[in-house]
């Protein structure tokens, strides 16, 4: 196999775990959220490249976001304050509250909060560092995946994804 396809085979693979993670938790935060479970897995599908890529290209990513209007459309959502690098967490919370005051005013009914963080591993309980997506939906349906990775050599490879319940921070 060539490179490009064993890659396209991990994207593949990567996307279908996450579909499972996603179906499972609806049965663990009720199946009437079905609508916020399948939008949350489009929207993640359309923000989580851009975290691969600037990983790969650059070795890390600023937080940033997506989210899905009420027509469906998915948009792109940054935040900036002036400061030519802010700490991430100052960037995290100026997003939450972006997200929030656009999920009262309806401008969105899903939100993507896309982060790098350092967590322990289900399987061995050793920190990795991941790609975070956290996943809220008006529905209440919410989730944060984690997708853990290694960069080595420049070389990005991926460990196995998981979720855990979010907070419902945005839909209130």
């Amino acid at each position: 196999m060539r490179t490009h396809d064993i890659q396209m085979l991990h994207v593949t693979m990567k996307l279908s775990i996450a579909t499972l993670i996603l179906l499972f938790s609806t049965f663990c935060f009720g199946g009437s959220m079905e609508q916020g479970k399948a939008e949350s897995q489009q929207l993640m599908d359309a923000v989580l490249p851009l975290a691969e890529q600037l990983l790969a290209q650059h070795g890390e990513f600023f937080p940033y976001g997506g989210a899905m209007t009420p027509s469906g459309e998915i948009v792109s959502v940054a935040a900036y304050d002036g400061d030519e690098h802010p700490p991430s967490s100052e960037v995290i919370s100026m997003l939450q509250q972006a997200f929030i005051s656009a999920a009262q005013s309806g401008e969105y009914k899903a939100t993507a909060l896309v982060y790098d963080v350092r967590v322990p591993l289900p399987e061995t309980g050793e920190k990795s560092d991941a790609i975070a997506i956290a996943l809220d939906h008006e529905s209440g349906y919410s989730v944060v995946v984690l997708l853990p990775y290694q960069l080595t050599e420049q070389e990005l490879r991926f460990g196995n994804i998981f979720a855990q319940a979010g907070d419902n921070g945005v839909f209130k």
